[in-house]
Order: structure tokens, then C-alpha cells, then sequence
């Protein structure tokens, strides 16, 4: 009988919040505050990963959204949302990619709508935060690590 390779498996376990806060410094006098100007809108993304044993990987996608109207921080939201996935048959490669693409793909909108109810309940108009490419945040990041590993030239 021929080796046969394993067959390929992504099981998400588990999807949580792991750390979420909101906080408006200036408030309530950020609310009477009446400008002409745009808020201004920050928003971080981060990724983290994990493997708290052999089974699983955790998935971190920090969120973090600062608003600030005329120099003076409206709110501060910041989510981190987590999964569990279980991974089969994937080469580190492919793995490499799952966790760092696909994984953050399946979090996004959970922590999209967390920031969003966040917002609402803190007294502000809904945030909706645009789609996110991880794929290509991805390759920017390998790109990135690339440029690094090269060694410097000299003219």
C-alpha cells in the first residue's frame, strides 16, 4: 500500500473575545463640542499567533480605533478577537499563510461588530470599519521580511 499524505483540514474551534475596552477621555465635553472639521479616524491592526498545544493555534486580531475631533481624543476601541483552529495535513508554509490570511479573514467581522457596538453604546455614531485584505497585508509582511534578510550593498 502506498503512504498516503493527510488530507487537508481547517476546523475552526472556537471564536471569543480575549480583551476587549473602550474609553473617551474627554467626555462629556467631547460631546458638546461643536466643530466644522472631520474626525480624524486611527485604526491598528495587529495578529497574533499562538500554539497553546499541539491540536490548536490561537488567533489574536487586535483591533484598535482612536477617533479624535479638533486634537482631543473622541474614544479609544480596542478589541481582541480570538479563535481556535485546528489545522491538518498543511506544510509550515501553508500554514504560515492560514494563520496569518485566512484565519484573520474569518475574525474580521467579529471584531468589526464588536468596535461597531462599542461605538454605539459609548454615545458615538456607528463606526463601520472597511473590509481589511489580509492576503495582502500578508505578502507585504513576507516582501517586508525578504528586504530585511538581504544583505546590505555597497556602492
Amino acid at each position: 500500500m502506498a503512504d498516503q499524505a493527510p488530507q487537508q483540514q481547517i476546523s475552526l474551534q472556537k471564536i471569543y473575545v480575549k480583551d476587549i475596552s473602550f474609553e473617551t477621555p474627554n467626555s462629556p465635553e467631547i460631546f458638546f463640542q461643536q466643530t466644522q472639521s472631520q474626525p480624524v479616524v486611527d485604526i491598528q491592526v495587529g495578529i497574533e499567533v499562538a500554539q497553546p498545544n499541539q491540536q490548536f493555534y490561537e488567533v489574536i486580531l487586535s483591533v484598535t480605533v482612536t477617533v479624535s475631533l479638533s486634537d482631543k481624543t473622541a474614544f479609544l476601541a480596542e478589541i481582541k478577537q480570538a479563535g481556535l483552529f485546528s489545522l491538518v495535513g498543511f506544510d509550515e508554509s501553508q500554514t504560515h499563510y492560514i494563520l496569518n490570511s485566512y484565519c484573520p479573514n474569518t475574525l474580521f467581522p467579529f471584531a468589526r461588530e464588536a468596535v461597531s457596538d462599542l461605538v454605539t453604546r459609548g454615545g458615538f455614531p456607528q463606526l463601520l470599519i472597511e473590509p481589511i485584505n489580509f492576503d495582502a497585508m500578508y505578502q507585504m509582511q513576507l516582501q517586508q521580511q525578504q528586504a530585511d534578510e538581504q544583505p546590505a550593498t555597497v556602492n
